[in-house]
């Protein structure tokens, strides 16, 4: 409206028509219609079209673009092998609301396994939310990522997300929430994947989940930063550190820790003041010496009996004490050292002395807590040149890597072909090679020689047109019903829980590895659920450098998941559900040293009958029996016990022919693993399955957590208690199976 026309409303004392009314006025048609004008009104309507058509694009085109789709791949961009790690995902939506659906799918032409999640995205949001994904394979690691609106219409994708590292199972994890990064030496082995490395975590993309964060062995945090992590992500740390992750907290100021509740409750000192250490030795000491991150030894070629530690080493480590050779820095020690002092309520000192200590270790659960009262981040422990050193030890990185490049990473097996072994169908039975050879003889010698022979005897050759297409009808038809004779059965799913049981009061947490076989007589797609305070689900593991023969379409509901698996005729296939939840204990055990051996005592919570129940301690394996519902037992063992090695090597020794006869579609038809109940508490000690040729192509891989080696060597004892037809939650298939069976072991450590 021009000046004129404002004038003239006013003049009249009319108000100006609205929107809508001058719209109906401009396109209406004037009384006067005459070409001319009929021409002019013409052209204003067009313009109005245009001009709201023009609107509505642009309105459109705005909603349509206002989508921010930011992918945090695994642990900075690391994702280790054999292991779960985080996606984390930060949507902004500042167009109209909808509900999305974030799609994530394997790179490399594996089809195997995709995850979904749906997420509100009001307008004018930033969520943040993380989806546990799990590394079957270092060799295919390209992940995509949509984000699909209610129609299906993809809104935003990331694609061909590429990792920056994956590092191999043995290579320990390290990430760190600080201002500054640690840094790390490089090994003497000239492969790339072998080299260390930090993953960097910004408070704001830390998971929530502790499922996500069991590929890290080490979290470095700088108390300061740990002020900015929320409840769900100190949840999730509290649980990782219990179920035996190595968590260090790095003191700059006393007020860091003390204005920070939950921190300070989880230390093991009370700290009081700030003061100058002018003096700091035993930093190089520690770095120079056999110790390790947790008070032990290592086994070094040097190290003699007088002069070990209390505490008993780990395995021999043939390349000596690559540790020795780093000499002091002058400008270092010299240089005073900003402490935090305090008074000590448990643990024991690492480094230093007892009146002025640099490092406190504390068991926490199955876990570590490491405390340093001294700032990593400050002077002049960042240009101390043995600094590298001094977190590889904490980091527990491989000593022999830095003294040797003899070492070659070599392929192994996968721990879940072994459970799957235990569970699988028995209805499926395999052809014999023999017969299989006599049954391709047979078709050879029938339309080779012998239609031959007959067609020339009768003198009718052309013949062969028609008997030929009948042999292969009749081959057909006979393969068809051995096939189906051999593998046809009913519909069947077995589940073997594998619970670790970590106390907590009166009260524990579980984690729980649930591995189901389920054989599909059909071609046919299940459905399953876990409905824990955390749960997901994946496929079998298949070794390294192989990819996932499962597949399915697994959606994420928050900490919870359900999926749609798809299982081809006449196969059983395994899945794994890891999942965590809190419940009362359901197992507790007692250890005392006595002069004559031991004091234990185990009592059984549950309402089932224990069947059988081992406890180990050191290199040592005691029998305690069977318990049942709601009983106790105590009893005293001294040395006369089976050891440990023994156990493994009458248990274990069957583990590899029963992973190889599994992966061949043709082969024997006898048990592979017999004994289930002692073959599973073997498998809970993997790496000692054959400790010969660990380097060798015969070692089994494990996911995180799965072997129970490390706590016996740290000075724990555990119980492996065996529940028949028994399940510690509910069943994750949402089906009715014609057969089905259930078993759990239940494994309890506590600290000697």
């Amino acid at each position: 409206m021009n000046l004129a026309q404002k004038k003239h409303w006013d003049r009249h004392n009319l108000s100006p028509p609205s929107g809508e009314r001058l719209c109906r006025s401009l396109m209406a048609t004037p009384p006067s219609d005459t070409p001319l004008k009929r021409g002019v009104n013409a052209g204003a309507r067009l313009r109005v079209y245009a001009s709201f058509l023009l609107i509505f694009l642009i309105s459109l085109s705005i909603a349509r673009g206002a989508v921010r789709f930011d992918v945090f791949l695994g642990h900075d961009q690391i994702v280790p092998e054999a292991s779960w790690f985080p996606l984390t995902f930060e949507v902004m939506n500042d167009g109209a609301p909808f509900v999305g659906l974030v799609e994530i799918t394997p790179g490399n032409f594996d089809s195997s396994h995709t995850r979904v999640m749906a997420v509100e995205l009001p307008t004018g949001t930033l969520k943040r939310f993380t989806v546990p994904a799990f590394s079957s394979s270092r060799y295919y690691n390209n992940w995509s990522a949509r984000l699909l609106d209610e129609r299906g219409k993809v809104r935003a994708e990331q694609t061909n997300l590429r990792v920056r590292q994956a590092p191999p199972w043995q290579l320990p994890m390290f990430a760190a929430v600080s201002r500054t990064m640690p840094s790390l030496p490089r090994v003497k082995p000239n492969q790339p994947d072998l080299q260390p490395i930090v993953a960097r975590f910004l408070p704001a993309v830390f998971p929530d989940n502790p499922i996500a964060l069991e590929g890290l062995d080490t979290i470095y945090i700088q108390a300061e930063r740990a002020l900015d992590l929320k409840v769900n992500q100190v949840n999730a740390l509290m649980a990782w550190l219990h179920a035996g992750g190595h968590l260090i907290i790095g003191v700059e100021q006393v007020l860091h820790v003390n204005g920070n509740e939950w921190l300070k409750r989880l230390l093991p000192c009370e700290l009081t003041a700030i003061q100058m250490e002018q003096s700091h030795p035993a930093l190089q000491e520690f770095v120079v010496s056999d110790r390790r991150r947790d008070g032990g030894t290592y086994d070094f070629r040097e190290t003699t009996p007088q002069n070990r530690p209390r505490k008993k080493p780990a395995k021999p480590v043939e390349a000596g004490n690559p540790y020795v050779k780093f000499k002091e820095d002058p400008k270092f020690e010299a240089a005073p050292l900003q402490v935090a002092t305090g008074v000590l309520r448990d643990g024991e000192v690492l480094i230093g002395s007892a009146s002025a200590p640099l490092a406190i270790a504390a068991t926490r659960g199955r876990g570590q807590l490491t405390v340093l009262t001294f700032s990593p981040e400050l002077e002049p422990f960042v240009s101390w040149t043995n600094r590298q050193y001094f977190w590889a030890k904490m980091m527990d990185l491989p000593p022999e890597w830095l003294a040797s490049e003899e070492y070659q990473q070599r392929g192994g097996y996968s721990i879940d072909g072994v459970f799957g072994a235990m569970i699988d169908s028995k209805q499926v039975r395999k052809l014999p090679i023999a017969w299989l050879l006599v049954l391709l003889v047979g078709y050879l010698v029938v339309i080779g020689p012998l239609d031959r022979y007959w067609l020339n005897k009768i003198n009718r050759q052309m013949l062969t047109w028609i008997t030929f297409p009948i042999y292969v009808a009749l081959f057909s038809g006979l393969i068809y019903v051995i096939g189906y004779k051999l593998r046809a059965g009913e519909s069947e799913w077995n589940e073997l829980h594998v619970v670790d049981v970590i106390p907590f009061g009166e009260q524990a947490e579980l984690r729980g590895r649930s591995y189901a076989s389920i054989y599909s007589p059909v071609n046919a797609r299940y459905a399953l659920a876990g409905d824990h305070l955390f749960s997901t689900l994946r496929g079998e593991f298949m070794a390294y450098g192989r990819q996932e023969a499962s597949r399915a379409t697994i959606e994420q509901k928050g900490n919870n998941f359900t999926a749609e698996i798809s299982v081809p005729v006449w196969t059983s296939q395994l899945y794994v559900s890891d999942w965590w939840r809190q419940t009362a204990t359901p197992l507790k055990l007692t250890v005392k040293e006595q002069a004559d051996g031991h004091a234990i005592t185990v009592e059984n919570r549950l309402d089932a009958r224990v069947k059988h129940c081992k406890v180990v301690i050191g290199e040592n394996i005691f029998e305690v029996g069977q318990l049942g519902p709601r009983q106790t037992r105590a009893l005293t063992v001294g040395q006369a016990a089976e050891s440990l090695s023994s156990f493994l090597q009458r248990y274990g020794d069957r583990f590899l022919n029963a992973v190889n006869q599994r992966q061949h579609a043709f082969g024997g038809n006898e048990p592979q693993i017999f004994d289930i109940p002692h073959s599973t508490m073997a498998a809970s000690f993997v790496s000692q399955l054959s400790p010969a040729q660990q380097y060798g192509y015969q070692q089994f891989i494990a996911p995180t957590g799965m072997d129970l080696t490390p706590l016996t060597e740290r000075g724990f004892a555990i119980v492996l208690a065996w529940l028949e037809d028994y399940a510690p939650v509910k069943p994750m298939h949402k089906f009715d199976p014609r057969r089905s069976h259930k078993d759990t072991l239940l494994r309890v450590a506590v600290k000697l």
